[in-house]
C-alpha cells in the first residue's frame, strides 16, 4: 500500500487503484484486526475522493453538453447521417 501521495491530491485513476488494493488486502486473511481497520478507514476516504472526482467530470460534462441558456446542445441529429 502506498501512503506517500495524500488522497486529497490524487487522481481518480490514482484513488481508484489504491482502492482497489486496500479491498485485496482485506479480501485476504494475513491482515490483522488494527491494520484492517486503518485500511477499512482509508478505503471510505479513497471511496469518497473517488465519488468526488466522478462528480467533478459530471459537472464538466453537463457544463459542456449545455449552451450558455442551459439548454442541451447536440440533441439534433446530423443532417445526412
Amino acid at each position: 500500500m502506498s501512503d506517500d501521495k495524500p488522497i486529497e491530491k490524487m487522481s481518480f485513476e490514482e484513488a481508484i487503484r489504491a482502492l482497489e488494493d486496500v479491498v485485496a488486502r482485506l479480501d485476504g486473511s494475513e491482515v490483522a484486526l488494527e491494520e484492517s481497520i486503518k485500511l477499512y478507514e482509508r478505503g471510505a476516504k479513497l471511496k469518497a475522493r473517488c465519488e468526488a472526482k466522478l462528480k467533478e467530470a459530471e459537472e464538466k460534462v453537463a457544463q459542456i453538453t449545455l449552451n450558455a441558456e442551459g439548454q442541451p446542445t447536440g440533441t439534433t441529429p446530423v443532417e445526412g447521417l
